[in-house]
């Protein structure tokens, strides 16, 4: 269950007093969108404004700061696991942008001296603070800290109520849940929300005043990124301004190798469009567990519910399809026929290949880094490995190599076992000894 949390909405139970005016949402049209998994420097996945007090972090960190508000700080920084000593120098590094796509967050209210976490879906146009790694952190207008949604992307239910009902155009296959970028970003790529012509680089840590402007038309260049690892391809795509679609709309490992993209290299987009990568094995969002370290919650990797959580938005199924028995292998389908340029994000692509990620994502995460490593495990068939041949090789001949030197020792003690004034010989098969332990050694 999911509540709807709606643009220009006041928060029942907020940390602080919307009428102060602390943040304002704007009224936008969300665009199309690869629903399920985002990383936090996709270009685009973020709005600018020219007005740049979207969301006042003076006010915010004074607010929190204020001796009288003592108890609702340590409530809010426990929510974000920082201290309330550490609010100041976290506020610093936070950048205010506006939601273009509805985003799945877990939103906290303020009750009873303390944050009561609940799953709320933001709606576009909803300002709100972001992390070094693009993480949602703050909802702007009622300062109520937020962390990443854990749950599945695509079996969400949400309940409209308290004046949210006034949403319009609410699209389940269009909901995002964003995961952290693999690094820290030095800027955001944002789109202008009254001009989408206009994009804006924003150094992280700063509210508009430095911000630099592009034109979002320019037409660039799909790079080739058969070969690369995810983490390079998705890297190298965010270099140029595009961003990075799954099939499956899960998001794997960084080490996970592309073996297409769609549209296929050379061709040109604009700025923030989608390339469709496919990745050996399969999407899953092994990837997304090493992100939820990201807000400063030290031992989050661990994160209990993380790695059911991190499964989940893998499988990508259909909202129609709540039942999970829809297990056909295989690595991943060709690129999906979401298509390339503008139709891209247009088309909900992600969500008709999920079936075909589900499997793998089970098998992957544990054996994706190892799968190399682990022959000697014997568990061959469980974790299936990509390469269908590894698991030709019949188990009789291995029992038969242990040739002469297993032979040695054990003609040993039969002869041994005989005449003891013939020990001699057996004697002079110390060197056998020798053998073994070398073996051993080896």
């Amino acid at each position: 269950m999911v509540k709807a949390v709606a643009a220009g909405v006041p928060s029942l139970a907020p940390f602080f007093d919307e009428n102060q005016g602390l943040g304002r949402d704007a009224q936008i049209r969300a665009p199309a969108a690869h629903g399920g998994l985002q990383q936090g420097d996709t270009p685009g996945l973020y709005g600018g404004s020219k007005q740049p007090t979207i969301c006042d972090v003076v006010r915010l960190e004074e607010f929190l700061t204020d001796p009288a508000n003592e108890r609702k700080a340590q409530a809010w920084a426990a929510a974000l696991s920082i201290s309330a000593a550490e609010i100041p120098g976290y506020l610093g590094r936070l950048t205010p942008v506006l939601l273009r796509h509805d985003t799945l967050v877990k939103n906290h209210d303020y009750k009873e001296s303390k944050a009561v976490p609940f799953n709320a879906l933001l709606q576009t146009g909803i300002a709100i603070l972001v992390d070094e790694r693009g993480l949602p952190a703050v909802k702007c207008s009622c300062g109520n800290p937020l962390r990443p949604f854990e749950g599945d992307t695509t079996r969400i239910k949400v309940e409209f109520d308290d004046r949210n009902e006034e949403w319009k155009g609410y699209e389940k296959s269009s909901v995002v849940a964003v995961r952290p970028a693999p690094r820290k970003v030095e800027q955001l790529a944002l789109v202008d929300v009254q001009e989408p012509d206009r994009g804006v680089n924003r150094p992280v840590g700063t509210t508009g005043e430095d911000d630099t402007e592009f034109d979002t038309r320019e037409r660039r260049a799909v790079p080739d990124l058969t070969g690369t690892t995810f983490g390079q391809a998705s890297r190298q795509l965010a270099g140029k301004g595009l961003a990075a679609a799954l099939v499956g709309g899960g998001l794997p490992p960084d080490n996970a190798r592309v073996t297409a993209s769609d549209p296929p290299a050379g061709t040109e987009l604009r700025f923030g469009e989608y390339v469709t990568l496919s990745v050996a094995g399969g999407a899953t969002s092994g990837g997304s567990s090493t992100g939820m370290s990201t807000p400063p919650r030290p031992g989050s990797e661990p994160e209990p519910g993380s790695s059911e959580s991190t499964r989940d938005p893998s499988s990508s199924l259909p909202s129609s399809s709540s039942s999970p028995t829809s297990p056909p292998s295989g690595p991943a389908p060709p690129p999906s026929s979401s298509g390339s340029g503008s139709s891209g994000p247009s088309s909900p692509g992600p969500t008709s290949g999920p079936p075909t990620s589900g499997p793998p994502s089970s098998a992957t995460p544990p054996s994706s880094d190892p799968a190399s490593s682990d022959p000697p495990s014997s568990s061959a068939k469980p974790p299936s490995p990509e390469d269908p041949t590894s698991s030709t090789p019949p188990p009789p001949p291995t029992g038969s190599p242990p040739q002469t030197t297993s032979s040695a020792p054990t003609s040993a003690p039969v002869t041994s076992s005989a005449p003891p004034p013939e020990t001699s010989r057996p004697a002079t098969s110390a060197p056998s000894t020798g053998r073994p332990s070398a073996s051993s050694t080896a």
